[in-house]
């Protein structure tokens, strides 16, 4: 876990003011439904910063960082996958795509996507219900 969590100002410089923009909106959407853990951690190789939902031990999805680009992560496990197939038909074919070309591994389909506004939104709030049930009203 990080020790020093990113201010505003700091992630403003890293992603530039639209995409922090983005990012702060994709992260009100997901606590809007969800009432979950924040986790903040290195990045790793790819990544400067690494922004966990948890609950439970069970991760709901990732936000990443670095300069100029955001990633959000949703890991697929075998049940989910089948989810995801029955309703593919109401989601976008750039969302469809972005699925279709993630890497499978042992413990599920990673699925990386790097948002540049909000156009997906909804999509990815019908991916995050296939993980779990929004505990939201």
């Amino acid at each position: 876990m990080l020790e020093n969590i990113p201010t505003q100002s700091t992630m403003t410089e890293l992603l530039g003011p639209s995409l922090f923009e983005v990012w702060q909106k994709l992260c009100s959407a997901i606590d809007e439904k969800y009432e979950m853990e924040h986790i903040w951690n290195d990045g790793g190789k790819k990544w400067t910063y690494e922004y966990k939902y948890r609950r439970g031990g069970k991760t709901l999805c990732c936000l990443y960082a670095k300069r100029n680009c955001v990633g959000f992560m949703v890991i697929f496990g075998k049940e989910e996958r089948a989810k995801f197939e029955e309703i593919r038909g109401v989601l976008s074919n750039t969302v469809c795509r972005q699925y279709d070309e993630a890497n499978t591994y042992h413990d599920g389909k990673w699925v990386m996507f790097e948002p540049i506004d909000t156009a997906e939104f909804e999509d990815y709030m019908k991916l995050l219900a296939i993980k779990r049930k929004p505990n939201r009203k």
